[in-house]
């Protein structure tokens, strides 16, 4: 895979990128699932029952599930495993998604209870999200260092930035699933080496191949590309709590300088769509697209400038690939069209390894990569909330907030569609999050893999592929 650090942790507070999602999905399950046809699915829950107002669930568990210690999955460890990423020290990157939470507990050994401090029709969908892993615990902690779940498949060893080895769990309680006798992840962050390594029988998959060289790459023998449009995207995040992006003249300056179309095509090869600066893309239930698409327009980006009282910005744009394959092209190609408008970028080329933690929510501007979600609750909550541990605009629009909160509790269909519109009108014209395009998941793998419907949750099957996956 393109992913990987040597700063990547087990803790499932701190999942970052594809790589750590496809190793801890292999190791552990969570209480609901994406499946392949993106639909809801039980997993380690067989059920859930909602209250009237939707803000209490009773969760059913699983019986006869076992962590790879021999454990038997109960209540005590879904209520520690969510516990760990609630309360005011939590550091988790879903601490907003799992704050309105107000009470869970254990009711005997197979039921848990959430309480919410309003309705949210989407639990079931949030316990999706990959933070949430069900761990076993002890004394009300749990153990994440030693990678222990219910997963298809046990940690043998782990080199961060490296490799993962992997051996199959003979005691899976999905009987249909994790195919393999062993696993190995490897971290090859050059993408000539990692297609190198698919196209000499090296790896049997890889994921974010060069787009400009998928042509040649089909006519390898044994080898095929795929593809699935999903509900990630490329971004460049303005923190908003500092100079010049506290002032919205200025965001909205730079998002009329950059050429989305030259972006597209130059980085995404056409393999995406065009992106509104919304993290809601047409995939969305609540896609709202009465949202004008912004385009590239000097003119308009010279007036938002004058109206900031400039005439000309020198900005500074941090970017590597380690953001997303092609982010220093794309970098590039925003300071070269936003000179038209008097916009100065300087692109600051920044170290592959350990930009997510020394880069990432720090420089005032800087290229991010977001996967999709299956809510849109869920990804304004994560990437826009106020206070949020991955709100990486530190963005703070009261009427935003506001709604946010109101959607999430919202039983009517119409009233909810017509909230989300709104949200989606306000994060375009006053957010500080950039979304130039979205990105298609394109992968290459050997003939020899078959698989059956494929996930666009994230990329390569929602990264279950380890688990869905087989030899043909």
């Amino acid at each position: 895979m393109g992913e990987g650090s040597t700063t990547d942790t087990l803790d499932p507070s701190i999942v970052t990128g594809n790589y750590m999602n496809a190793l801890q999905y292999s190791l552990r399950n969570q209480l609901t699932e994406i499946d392949g046809n993106g639909h809801l699915a039980p997993e380690l829950a067989e059920s859930w029952e909602p209250s009237p107002k939707a803000d209490r669930w009773v969760f059913k568990l699983r019986k006869g599930v076992e962590f790879h210690n021999g454990k038997s999955l109960d209540a005590n460890d879904v209520v520690a495993s969510i516990n760990y990423h609630r309360g005011k020290s939590s550091k988790s990157g879903v601490k907003a998604v799992v704050d309105p939470i107000t009470d869970i507990k254990a009711d005997g050994k197979d039921r848990v209870v959430f309480t919410l401090a309003a309705g949210n029709a989407d639990l079931p969908y949030l316990l999706t999200e990959v933070h949430l892993l069900i761990l076993p615990a002890k004394d009300g902690d749990i153990d994440w260092q030693t990678g222990i779940g219910t997963g298809g498949y046990a940690l043998k060893s782990f080199s961060p930035g490296v490799r993962a080895d992997l051996i199959r769990n003979p005691n899976y309680w999905k009987a249909d699933k994790a195919h393999f006798d062993r696993v190995q992840l490897l971290t090859i962050a050059d993408t000539v080496a990692r297609t190198n390594a698919l196209t000499s029988g090296a790896v049997h998959l890889i994921n974010r191949p060069d787009l400009r060289a998928i042509e040649l790459l089909k006519r390898v023998s044994g080898v095929r590309v795929e593809e699935v449009k999903g509900a990630g995207f490329y971004s460049a995040s303005m923190r908003t709590d500092m100079d010049p992006f506290n002032n919205n003249h200025i965001r909205l300056a730079i998002k009329y300088s950059l050429d989305r179309k030259a972006a597209l095509q130059t980085v995404l090869q056409g393999h995406g769509y065009e992106g509104n600066d919304t993290p809601i893309g047409p995939t969305y239930r609540y896609f709202a697209a009465d949202v004008p698409q912004r385009t590239y327009d000097p003119e308009k980006a010279k007036y938002h400038l004058k109206q900031a009282g400039l005439s000309k910005l020198n900005v500074s744009l941090s970017a590597a690939d380690a953001a997303f394959a092609g982010a220093v092209d794309a970098a590039q190609i925003f300071k070269q069209k936003a000179a038209a408008a008097g916009i100065d970028i300087d692109v600051v080329r920044e170290p592959n390894d350990g930009y997510w933690e020394n880069v990432w929510m720090k420089k005032p501007w800087c290229m991010s990569y977001w996967s999709g979600r299956p809510t849109e609750d869920m990804i304004l909550t994560m990437a826009l909330a106020k206070g949020g541990p991955w709100s990486e605009t530190f963005w703070d629009n009261p009427r935003f907030n506001e709604l946010l909160i109101h959607a999430r509790g919202e039983l009517d269909d119409k009233k909810r569609k017509t909230m989300y519109g709104e949200i989606q009108h306000i994060v375009a014209d006053d957010g500080g999050l950039v979304v130039p395009m979205f990105n298609n998941y394109v992968f290459a793998m050997s003939n020899k893999l078959a698989h059956g419907p494929i996930s666009s949750a994230y990329d390569l099957d929602g990264t279950k592929f380890a688990e869905r996956w087989w030899f043909a």
